[in-house]
Formats: structure tokens, C-alpha cells, sequence
């Protein structure tokens, strides 16, 4: 028979989840704001790295903001060169966005930072710590594999 986890277990861990999510943003969050960027155009670049090339509109409704809205903050990114907009040959309303090369240069940079920023937070612990969370991590990984399958 296997053991189950009372609620009052899961509801604190589901808790402490949440609150170490929280500051590991937060913490994380500084990487971005030294590169200028903002959480909402971080969520517009992640979107953009999967489509590869996108009508603005589509974009809108994936991040359920308005066109205005994204029109702003992809004003934003292309002048940090980070995006570019092509009209479409076919129907010139239509406007496509998609990552600049000059972001995927940049997006190793960040990748870096973001990098070095969790090993400086990770050194700040003892090795068992680290040996715990290790431990930890591994077995969130594996109720939650077991739970998208």
C-alpha cells in the first residue's frame, strides 16, 4: 500500500512552492532589468523564440493583450533591435514580427547573466544544501512528469 500525503502537507508544499517561485523571479527578474528589459517583453521574446515568425494579431491573442498594447511594447523592442516587423507581399495590413539576429546575440549575453546569477545564489549554500535541493528538484520532477503523461 502506498503512503499518501495528507492535504495539510500537500497545501504547505503547494505554499512554499509558490513563495520560492516567487523570489526566484524576483531574483532572476534583475537579470533582465540590467538588460533592459521588461517581464512582459520577455513573455513577447519567449513567444516569438517558438513561432519563429508571427502576424501581430496572433500575438496579441496569445498574450490576450490588446494589438495597441503589443504595437507598444514591440515599439520598445525594435528599437533595441531586438525584433524586426515585415509587411506581408500579400496584404499590406498584415504585419509579421519575428527575433532580430542581433537578439540572438544578445540572448547568449542574457543567457550568461542569468546563468551566473544562479550560481551566485546557489554558492551562497552549504553542499548539503545544494545535495538537497538536488534531491528536491528531482523529486518534483518526477510527480510532475508522472502527472503530464
Amino acid at each position: 500500500m502506498v503512503d499518501t500525503v495528507d492535504t495539510n502537507e500537500s497545501t504547505k508544499v503547494a505554499n512554499l512552492f509558490q513563495e520560492v517561485m516567487i523570489l526566484f523571479k524576483q531574483s532572476m527578474s534583475k537579470v533582465f532589468k540590467d538588460s533592459g528589459i521588461t517581464a512582459i517583453e520577455v513573455m513577447v521574446l519567449r513567444l516569438l523564440s517558438t513561432e519563429k515568425r508571427i502576424k501581430i494579431t496572433e500575438l496579441s491573442s496569445k498574450l490576450c493583450l490588446p494589438n495597441s498594447t503589443v504595437s507598444g511594447i514591440l515599439d520598445r523592442l525594435e528599437k533595441q533591435g531586438m525584433v524586426v516587423r515585415e509587411r506581408s507581399q500579400e496584404d499590406r495590413r498584415v504585419v509579421y514580427v519575428s527575433i532580430s539576429p542581433h537578439f540572438k546575440e544578445m540572448h547568449q549575453d542574457m543567457h550568461e547573466n542569468f546563468k551566473l546569477n544562479l550560481e551566485h545564489v546557489m554558492n551562497q549554500g552549504t553542499a548539503e544544501d545544494l545535495n538537497n535541493i538536488f534531491k528536491g528538484l528531482n523529486t518534483l520532477k518526477k510527480l510532475l512528469s508522472n502527472t503530464v503523461k
